[in-house]
């Protein structure tokens, strides 16, 4: 199988391309700067400048994979700007709408021409862009645009129907990575490993629908 992954240079990106790797697929990895971690697993392709906020910059990338068709594509890529409703900054809240909502997006539009009947194309969310499960509020930003790349998922699956191509909204539970200080419930190893089979146990009938890797389904 070819496996692309966006955001693949660290964290749950990173042990996904090990993962896949190990695995015996050809893994794909696109980010916008590669790592040591990243070249020590050898991926069939390392694809960096991938920046969905310089789209100009992605496009020129196409030729990068020419005729490859994929799979499975991973939107991992995402940020979060921690914040309280006191320490709200404008430019954080937009910054992470564009990184997280708009860039799957765009992403899609990338891969599409490189997506057939039966790909699927997952992206990782979180339980946080839950209305119905949010219980704690601040992290305005973050949630908000969890939020929006739910509803994006959701239109992306609805355009898409009649390629049947598969579109999956994930959430890789409270992982410990960079983007949480290390702090969470399970490694990005083991996030990886749960992401991986519930891509695999999901088919075009759960297009639009919203999961926590762990295979639970979650509210909106």
């Amino acid at each position: 199988m070819n496996i692309a992954i966006i955001g693949a240079n660290r964290g749950i990106g990173l042990e996904l391309v090990n993962h896949y790797t190990q695995a015996g697929h050809e893994v794909y990895a696109f980010c916008r700067n590669t790592s040591k971690a990243l070249e020590k697993l050898n991926p069939k392709q390392i694809i960096t400048d991938f920046d969905v906020q310089k789209i100009d910059v992605v496009k020129k990338l196409q030729s990068n994979i020419k005729d490859i068709h994929f799979d499975d594509v991973i939107h991992v890529a995402g940020i979060l700007k921690s914040d309280q409703f006191d320490s709200l900054d404008k430019n954080n809240l937009l910054e992470q709408f564009e990184v997280n909502a708009v860039g799957p997006i765009l992403s899609f539009k990338f891969f599409l021409p490189h997506m057939d009947k039966g790909s699927k194309f997952s992206i990782l969310s979180s339980r946080m862009g839950s209305i119905t499960d949010n219980s704690s509020g601040n992290n305005y930003g973050y949630r908000m645009s969890k939020a929006a790349v739910n509803m994006a998922a959701k239109n992306l699956s609805i355009d898409a129907k009649d390629k049947e191509i598969s579109v999956l909204i994930l959430h890789p539970g409270y992982v410990k990575t960079d983007m949480t200080q290390h702090n969470g419930h399970i490694s990005a190893a083991e996030s990886a490993q749960q992401i991986a089979k519930l891509i695999e146990d999901k088919d075009f009938t759960d297009t639009g629908t919203f999961w926590h890797a762990n295979g639970e389904p979650l509210p909106w």
